[in-house]
């Protein structure tokens, strides 16, 4: 798989990701991002407004993950940057404005054009409600474990 291609690459996965909220969670990532020019700096902002307005984190049967993501006007290049948390920490619930969803995988999400964000969301949505994906993420020693799962399981975008 050619490396542009790809979601998930080595040096935008943060393990351990060391964040006491969602905000902090987000600025890390978006920063890992922002380093090797996926996006602009206008990113982790937009992320961090939009979470309050559309929340992300997913409850699923084994562990809880979050997708921020924004505009793809803040994007310059697709990717997704996963942390992992050692702490669970709260992110609001999907389609909710209350309910707490405690989260252990963050993905955050650049998405270069808005009409691929939908088929991403639920590529991401069914690869983390397959038996054992999140244990997998979660107990991964090194980056090129989570990048392996993430290249085992979506479809390259654009």
């Amino acid at each position: 798989m050619r490396e542009e291609r790809r979601w998930v690459r080595e040096e935008l996965v943060v393990l351990p990701l060391d964040a006491a909220n969602a905000a902090e969670a987000i600025t890390q990532l978006g920063a890992r991002l922002q380093d090797q020019g996926f996006v602009k700096d206008s990113w982790i902002q937009a992320t961090i407004e939009r979470e309050k307005v559309y929340a992300t984190g997913l409850p699923t049967a084994e562990i809880g993950v979050a997708i921020p993501h924004t505009d793809a006007e803040h994007v310059l290049q697709q990717a997704i940057a996963v942390g992992v948390l050692e702490e669970p920490i709260e992110f609001i619930e999907m389609g909710s404005t209350e309910d707490k969803v405690l989260v252990t995988i963050v993905c955050a999400l650049a998405v270069t054009k808005s009409e691929s964000l939908a088929s991403l969301l639920q590529q991401l949505v069914e690869m983390f409600q397959s038996p054992g994906v999140l244990r997998q993420i979660a107990d991964a020693k090194d980056p090129g474990e989570i990048v392996e799962v993430f290249d085992q399981k979506l479809q390259a975008g654009d």
